[in-house]
């Protein structure tokens, strides 16, 4: 067990330092993006699936109640809570629409999606990524792998060059913690910079 232990965080400190090496220009891009969008006023979208799911719920969590500094609540929403909405989408049209309907109906010009998908394949998120695009949203993806065709249809992609899902789901939440923080410095604590 303490070789399973050992090797876990050898391999996920290889994930992260390469993530580090390679994205960290893209994660401050995308902090600046969401900053931006705030400050006009505008509201971030995320959409998930699974642990990305829990990836978004948790991210919209931090912006709308606080994450560190206490700060104004800043509009971010997970497109994966309102279990009426999914199921009534899944059941009426397809499970593939859940997120693309929901963002027909709330994504305005403007606004960001934070698309999540470990894999880059998720046919939903991958839907939600090209409507938002449609409606002048700005799409971030976050994902693992190559990236997949959600890696190619984003505006900005950060991308954890790994296979192994938990290790990308791992490196995703840095992700997102670090991006929260950047936001709240660029809005808070850094004004006009």
């Amino acid at each position: 067990m303490i070789n399973l232990v050992q090797g876990w965080f050898r391999e996920l400190a290889a994930v992260q330092e390469f993530f580090l090496r390679n994205q960290t220009d893209n994660l401050v891009a995308a902090a600046k993006a969401i900053a931006s969008a705030f400050e006009r006023g505008q509201k971030l979208l995320i959409c998930g699936n699974g642990g990305s799911a829990a990836d978004a719920q948790h991210m919209a969590a931090e912006f709308v109640n606080r994450f560190i500094i206490e700060r104004p609540p800043l509009p971010a929403l997970a497109l994966t809570t309102d279990s009426s909405v999914l199921t009534a989408i899944g059941n009426d049209y397809s499970y593939n629409d859940v997120f693309a309907k929901q963002l027909k109906a709330l994504g305005q010009s403007g606004d960001v999606l934070l698309a999540i998908s470990t894999s880059g394949r998720s046919v939903n998120v991958l839907a939600a990524a090209k409507e938002a695009k449609s409606r002048g949203i700005y799409v971030i993806a976050l994902a693992g792998g190559s990236g997949g065709p959600l890696a190619a249809e984003a505006d900005l992609a950060i991308v954890v060059p790994s296979e192994i899902t938990p290790h990308i789901q791992e490196a995703h939440l840095t992700a997102e913690h670090l991006i929260c923080e950047m936001v709240d410095r660029i809005l808070f604590l850094m004004p006009g910079s």
